[in-house]
C-alpha cells in the first residue's frame, strides 16, 4: 500500500493554490475526504473555487486552523508554507502527520500508469492535449494539471483534475522545486531546458534523475540542444526542426487562430496558435503513441482540441482589437507568446507583469536582450511593476532596472508602473487589426484585468 491510501481525511493548507487544487480534487473523486483552507477565502464573498469546492463536497475553511482538528489524517503543505503557519502549527501540536504537496502526487502517481510531463515550459499545455488525446481515443484517463482545460471548465469544474475509471494518469513533473525527482513514470516527457528558476546544471541533474526514475519510455525533444543530450532512444523522440526522431513535426502554418502541421507526413490541424504549439502537440503525439495511440487517431483527436486557461486565450475582441491572456512568465515562453500573435495582429502591444523579485532577477538578462530582439518594427512592449505577494525578498532588480535596459536595445519599449494607467494609452493607441498580448503568472487578477481592457477598449 502507498502511505497515501492510508489516510482517509486530508485537509490541504492552501486548497486554492493551482497544485494544490488538482491533487484535493483527484483524492475527492476516488473517495477520500477532503478539507482545506486558503488565506485568499473571504468571508463576506466566496471565490469561484470555494463555490466549485463545496459543491464537490470539499470543506472550505478560513486559514486560523479551525479545519485542523483530531478527525484529520494527513496535513497537506506546499513548499511555500513556512514553519510559522497556525494551522501546520497546530498539526505539529495535535500530532497530524504532515506531507508534501509534492511528495502526495508522488505517492499517487506509483500507483497508476502515469505519464509524466517534463521541461521548463509547456507542462500544462501538453498535458492537456495528451489528456485530450486519451480521452477521445476511449482511454478514459485522469490528470492533474497545472492550468483548467476549457472543456471541464464547460462542466462547471475548476478544470485542473479529473478522475477517469482506466490507469492512466497524466502529471507535471515540476522542477522549480525540485520534486520532479520523485515521480515514477510509465511515460515521461522531457520537453526542453531552458534556465529558468535554477541554472543549467541544475536542471540537467534534475532531469537526469526524472529519466532514472521513468519505467517504460523516455521521450525527448531532440529539437531543444539541451533536452536531446538525454535522449533514451530517438525513435520515442520528437522533433520539430529536422532532427532525426521518431516523431518530426514540418510545414507549419497559422491562420488566424488556426495551425496546421504534418506529423510524419499526417496532417494536423488545431485551433490554437503559435508555433510553439507544433511542438507541444508533436511531444503529444509521441506520448500517446508511446501509450497505444496511433498517431491518425492522435491527429484527429487534436483537431477539437479546446484550449487551457490563460494559454494563448482570447479574452476578447473589441473593435477589432484582439485581446489575448497568456501564462508565460519566463523569458522563452514570453518571447514564444508575442511571435504566436505576431501571425495574428498587424501590430502587438505585448504587456508583461514579472512575478515577483526573485524570478526578475534571475532572468532579467535575457529578458533586457532575447524582448527586444523578438518585437517587429510595429510592435510594442509594455512594462508594469512587479507583482509582490509579500514576504522578505531582495529588491535590487526592478523593473525600471529592466525597461532601462530594454530601452538601449529597442525604442519600441513603455514603462507603465501602474497598469491601470496604461488603460488609456491602448484605447489611444490600438486600432482594428492589434493584438493586446496580456501575460504574467501567479497573480489571480490577470485574467481579470484581460477582460477589464477588452471592456475598455468596448
Amino acid at each position: 500500500m502507498e502511505e497515501f491510501e492510508k489516510y482517509n481525511h486530508f485537509f490541504f493548507v492552501g486548497i486554492a493554490g493551482t497544485g494544490m487544487s488538482a491533487i484535493a480534487q483527484y483524492l475527492k473523486g476516488i473517495g477520500k475526504q477532503v478539507s482545506g483552507s486558503d488565506r485568499l477565502f473571504d468571508k463576506d464573498k466566496k471565490m469561484l473555487i470555494q463555490e466549485q469546492f463545496e459543491k464537490m463536497g470539499i470543506n472550505c475553511h478560513f486559514q486560523d486552523a479551525s479545519g485542523v482538528d483530531e478527525k484529520t489524517d494527513v496535513l497537506i503543505i506546499s513548499t511555500a508554507i513556512e514553519e510559522s503557519n497556525v494551522e501546520l502549527t497546530k498539526a505539529r501540536r495535535l500530532g497530524i502527520p504532515v506531507m508534501k504537496r509534492s511528495e502526495l502526487l508522488a505517492s499517487i502517481s506509483k500507483t497508476k500508469k502515469t505519464i509524466a510531463v517534463g521541461g521548463t515550459s509547456g507542462k500544462s499545455t501538453t498535458s492537456a492535449m495528451i489528456f485530450h488525446i486519451l480521452q477521445t481515443c476511449g482511454a478514459d484517463p485522469s490528470i492533474m494539471s497545472g492550468a483548467g482545460l476549457t472543456s471541464l471548465q464547460e462542466k462547471g469544474l475548476p478544470g485542473n483534475s479529473w478522475v477517469g475509471k482506466s490507469d492512466w494518469l497524466v502529471i507535471e513533473a515540476d522542477e522549480s522545486d525540485g520534486s520532479i525527482v520523485n515521480y515514477i513514470s510509465e511515460i515521461s516527457l522531457l520537453l526542453n531546458v531552458d534556465r529558468d528558476h535554477k541554472e543549467y546544471d541544475e536542471l540537467m541533474n534534475l532531469f537526469s534523475q526524472f529519466k532514472g526514475n521513468t519505467r517504460g519510455t523516455f521521450i525527448v525533444n531532440r529539437s531543444h540542444p539541451m533536452s536531446r543530450k538525454l535522449s533514451q532512444n530517438k525513435t520515442s523522440d520528437f522533433s520539430s526542426n529536422g532532427e532525426e526522431s521518431g516523431f518530426y513535426s514540418s510545414e507549419f502554418h497559422q491562420e488566424g487562430f488556426s495551425i496546421s502541421f504534418k506529423c510524419n507526413g499526417i496532417s494536423v490541424n488545431m485551433p490554437i496558435i503559435g508555433r510553439h504549439n507544433m511542438e507541444n502537440a508533436t511531444a503529444a503525439i509521441a506520448a500517446c503513441h508511446a501509450a497505444g495511440i496511433s498517431i491518425q487517431d492522435s491527429a484527429t483527436a487534436l483537431s477539437n482540441y479546446r484550449g487551457i486557461y490563460r494559454r494563448t486565450q482570447l479574452a476578447g475582441i473589441a473593435n477589432g482589437i484582439y485581446v489575448i491572456d497568456d501564462f508565460a512568465h519566463n523569458p522563452a515562453e514570453v518571447v514564444c507568446a508575442i511571435k504566436a500573435c505576431q501571425a495574428v495582429g498587424k501590430r502587438v502591444f505585448a504587456w508583461f507583469q514579472p512575478h515577483g523579485f526573485g524570478p526578475l532577477k534571475f532572468m532579467h538578462k535575457e529578458l533586457e536582450t532575447e524582448i527586444p530582439q523578438a518585437l517587429r518594427s510595429s510592435d510594442t512592449f509594455l512594462l508594469s511593476n512587479v507583482y509582490y505577494a509579500g514576504g522578505t525578498v531582495s529588491k535590487d532588480v526592478t523593473s525600471t532596472d529592466v525597461a532601462t535596459e530594454m530601452l538601449k536595445r529597442n525604442r519600441n519599449i513603455e514603462f507603465f508602473p501602474d497598469r491601470e494607467k496604461m488603460l488609456p494609452y491602448l484605447k489611444e493607441e490600438c486600432k482594428g487589426g492589434d493584438v493586446i498580448l496580456i501575460m504574467g503568472a501567479r497573480d489571480n487578477t490577470l485574467s481579470d484585468f484581460a477582460k477589464e481592457i477588452v471592456e475598455h477598449l468596448s
